[in-house]
């Protein structure tokens, strides 16, 4: 008997259209994700303060936008920017930006296209050195803020616990406590700003410096110091110090004579002490009788005595190692000092600086 075989017809396979599929269903989520994402945040008729700081990148100004819930993603607007070729022209100041605006709104803003919406802000700028009293009086200038208000808020640290980099020694007979701890910035505030917001923008802006150095912690610890301590340290080098390339050799000479001890006899904590710059001090002024003297009393005074730039606090953190105890100014007009090991070099530095000597 014969066989004749059947034929088997072939099976098609239903791989491809299930990948066909899968990849359309991807397509379409995407999208659909993409368009949720870049549609305008919900509208609202209370705009929200948006402020730019100078110096702020495209990319951070898009995290602030999200953070803020003016734009729904953050990634998708720095796409957007890049593919506009938008982003470089961002002006800082402050803006009432809408809830609801489109990426082209936002961006016509913050270029500065629409003043309308742009809110005036007061800049100030206070230099590196400044004690608090001058940042008061500085802050009453310029933005009509109240010095007064001002001093008194710098003696309830309590109200910026949460913004200080560290906690302040309770039993410090500072005169200020927040002195030091207002970081010398130029700053951009809203006219509304009150006092106590002034003064913590400018302790917050103290601890992201001090953040920003590498290896603070370490650094820190391995000079056996607290944040009081240091920013006390860089506050003597900030007055003495005028030549940068200076300011680790002078905050050198100062644990020199911590560590020897011997009084520090600054004359920038004389003057912190009488309230007033001086430019020549008498000797009777090295009699004042304040822990701020460090003719009279050994160590470092209690606290700060100026606002240091952050040049200083990282020359008191990383300091030039040397044997010198004693410097003198150069009377050549250089701001540079002459250094010595011994007293008997000091005179002889003084004898020259007296004379013009370079």
């Amino acid at each position: 008997m014969e066989n004749n075989p059947v034929k088997m017809k072939k099976k098609r396979s239903k791989a491809p259209f299930v990948l066909l599929l899968i990849v359309l269903v991807m397509i379409v989520s995407i999208a659909g994700f993409v368009y949720a994402s870049m549609r305008p945040t919900p509208a609202s008729s209370e705009a929200l303060l948006f402020e730019v700081k100078e110096g702020t990148g495209t990319a951070e100004i898009a995290d602030q936008l999200q953070d803020s819930g003016l734009i729904r993603s953050a990634l998708l607007y720095k796409f957007y920017l890049r593919m506009e070729n938008e982003g470089g022209a961002f002006k800082a100041g402050a803006y009432q930006l809408q809830p609801g605006l489109e990426y082209e709104a936002i961006t016509a803003v913050l270029n500065g296209g629409s003043e309308e919406v742009r809110k005036e802000s007061v800049k100030v700028t206070i230099p590196e050195g400044f004690t608090l009293k001058q940042i008061a009086d500085r802050l009453s200038e310029k933005g009509d803020w109240d010095a007064k208000t001002i001093r008194q808020l710098a003696r309830q640290p309590e109200k910026f616990s949460a913004d200080l980099p560290a906690e302040l020694p309770a039993a410090a007979k500072t005169t200020y406590a927040l002195e030091g701890y207002l970081f010398p910035d130029t700053y951009e505030f809203e006219p509304g700003a009150s006092e106590e917001e002034v003064v913590r923008r400018l302790v917050q802006e103290t601890k992201r410096k001090l953040d920003s150095i590498a290896n603070f912690d370490a650094l820190l610890k391995k000079r056996g110091l607290t944040v009081h301590e240091l920013l006390t340290v860089a506050s003597l080098v900030e007055r003495e110090a005028v030549v940068d390339a200076e300011r680790p050799l002078i905050a050198g000479v100062i644990y020199n004579r911590l560590n020897d001890p011997m009084k520090l006899q600054i004359d920038a904590t004389v003057q912190y002490a009488l309230g007033e710059q001086k430019d020549r001090l008498l000797y009777s002024d090295l009699e004042i009788d304040s822990p701020y003297n460090t003719y009279k009393y050994e160590g470092l005074p209690p606290g700060p005595i100026a606002s240091p730039s952050l040049k200083s606090i990282e020359a008191a953190l990383q300091p030039k190692a040397s044997e010198y105890f004693f410097y003198v100014t150069k009377k050549d007009g250089s701001g540079e000092h002459l250094f010595a090991e011994t007293f008997a070099e000091h005179e002889q530095n003084i004898e020259e600086s007296r004379a013009g000597g370079k």
